[in-house]
């Protein structure tokens, strides 16, 4: 490793970008970014994200509106409620987060291939069939 690697901001442990990529970047809060294309209720979004519960789905609302990603406006009259859009800065994300989107559909089947591979080398392991020297299950 050079030195100017321990010395790059982006790698330090004090360095925002970290807090900001795990803020962004979890499963939900890309999955919220991606259903959010048009303005939608809360609830609308709820029904798009199969298997999110409402309190990770305001975690995430929340944690996005905070980063300056999505408004959050309340809706009055006979059908109160609370819609949420993206920002500018939360388009932005749309473009890398497609491409990253797009590269997992296509490796999919790559990367579920070596999932299974991993796990059949650690249960042999595991069973007592594989010594734990003998195959390197990240192959």
């Amino acid at each position: 490793m050079a030195d100017e690697d321990v010395f790059d901001p982006i790698y330090r442990a004090d360095c925002p970008s970290r807090v900001i990529l795990d803020q962004i970047a979890d499963k939900w809060s890309m999955l919220v970014l991606a259903v959010l294309r048009e303005p939608r209720r809360f609830n609308a979004i709820k029904r798009r994200l199969d298997g999110i519960t409402q309190r990770v789905l305001t975690q995430t609302l929340r944690k996005l509106e905070r980063n300056g990603m999505v408004t959050r406006t309340v809706i009055t009259g006979p059908r109160l409620g609370v819609e949420y859009a993206l920002t500018p800065l939360g388009h932005s994300l749309q473009k890398p987060f497609a491409h990253l989107y797009d590269w997992t559909v296509d490796h999919m089947d790559e990367v579920i291939v070596h999932q299974r591979r991993y796990d059949q080398v650690l249960n042999a392991i595991s069973e007592g069939a594989l010594s734990p020297a003998a195959e390197n299950p990240a192959r």
